[in-house]
């Protein structure tokens, strides 16, 4: 199980029992309401704060797969001027 389902389950079920104690709690109609409200806008700015995280390490990782693509590259280049270096180089000799 990835840890994605994992933070939702937890963060659904924190939810549905911070509803449940609220909707059983014996406080008026507009005091629940507001309760519900402020716990509402509470996960979604946790939700909110846990996918920018999400994708900052996204993007540190594509960074990183970046670089390692332009070092693979540079070798590459490397290797295959020194192979025609090599090749020139033994075409020279026997001429």
């Amino acid at each position: 199980m990835n840890s994605g389902k994992v933070v939702l389950g937890v963060l659904t079920g924190v939810a549905v029992g911070a509803i449940m104690g609220i909707l059983f709690a014996p406080d008026k109609g507009t005091t629940t309401r507001r309760k519900l409200t402020e716990k509402g806008d509470d996960y979604v700015d946790e939700l909110k704060d846990r996918f920018n995280d999400f994708m900052e390490s996204i993007d540190e990782k594509l960074a990183s797969a970046k670089d390692d693509a332009d070092d693979l590259i540079a070798k590459a280049k490397s290797k295959t001027q020194d192979v025609k270096n090599t090749v020139n180089a033994k075409m020279d000799h026997q001429s």
